[in-house]
């Protein structure tokens, strides 16, 4: 049986393709790749505002395979169907079911070809209704193998209401991962913050996607007194660090 980073080879190409096809006339900007780390467990966390573009993002610049936590929903054809849809018309209002109609022959491969191998290349399903201790448990069986995996930030947009609508508060299951593995099985696993800015124009719009990598971080740096202040403070700590790379990335 082919493994995960086998199958994310074979379909390379492909991928590739689909990639360049997500973020269509726009031009990715990258500050700080040097912090990407190469090998070893990595657990890469970012600011989510852009759905797929984001995710067609990450895949092109880090040089490395790797491991998305990702929407159950993207999983099944139909529900990933109705995915695209609601994001159309969020984001194009009533011009969004007529651009869904115009794309649906490259919208139906994309479909297919996603739902038929996101579980084949190691995909972690999350399902965003419920508890998510599946998840959490297959993202540490990933990183003890030495894999990097990406826990992204955020409902895929920007969300005006909240009071940094680019920067959602930050959940805390990075940083429960990284405590359980440090104090069951020693490891400590940098975690690299990461900002982007740009994916929320919508498809096709030209633009400029920039993206700001900082430094790895650890949470034996923010160790407390219980699990919960150390999950609390090193969430916290994550959450403010992208903040400040993504405030870097305006200031540019």
């Amino acid at each position: 049986m082919a493994t995960f980073e086998e199958e994310l080879k074979k379909i390379h190409p492909i991928l590739e393709r689909l990639c360049n096809f997500m973020i269509l006339g726009k031009k990715i900007v990258v500050k700080g790749d040097e912090n990407f780390l190469r090998e070893g467990p990595n657990i890469i966390v970012g600011n989510h505002i852009g759905t797929f573009k984001d995710i067609a993002t990450i895949y092109k610049i880090v040089p490395r395979p790797v491991f998305f936590t990702a929407n159950k929903l993207i999983f099944d054809k139909k529900d990933f169907d109705n995915l695209i849809r609601k994001h159309f018309h969020r984001h194009l209002k009533s011009f969004g079911p007529f651009f869904n109609l115009i794309i649906r022959p490259i919208k139906s491969r994309l479909i297919n070809f996603v739902s038929s191998n996101i579980g084949k290349v190691g995909t972690i399903p999350v399902d965003l209704s419920k508890k998510k201790s599946m998840a959490l448990e297959k993202c540490q069986e990933y990183l003890k193998e030495g894999k990097a995996i990406i826990t992204l930030q955020g409902w895929g947009r920007v969300m005006s209401s909240d009071s940094n609508p680019y920067v959602m508060p930050f959940r805390k299951g990075a940083s429960i991962i990284t405590y359980k593995l440090y104090r069951k099985e020693g490891i400590s696993v940098p975690v690299t913050p990461v900002a982007i800015f740009g994916t929320h124009i919508p498809f096709p719009i030209p633009g400029k996607i920039k993206v700001n990598i900082g430094k790895p971080m650890y949470i034996t740096d923010y160790m407390s007194d219980s699990l919960l202040a150390t999950v609390n403070r090193f969430r916290k700590a994550m959450e403010d660090r992208v903040k400040a790379l993504f405030i870097e990335l305006l200031r540019e």
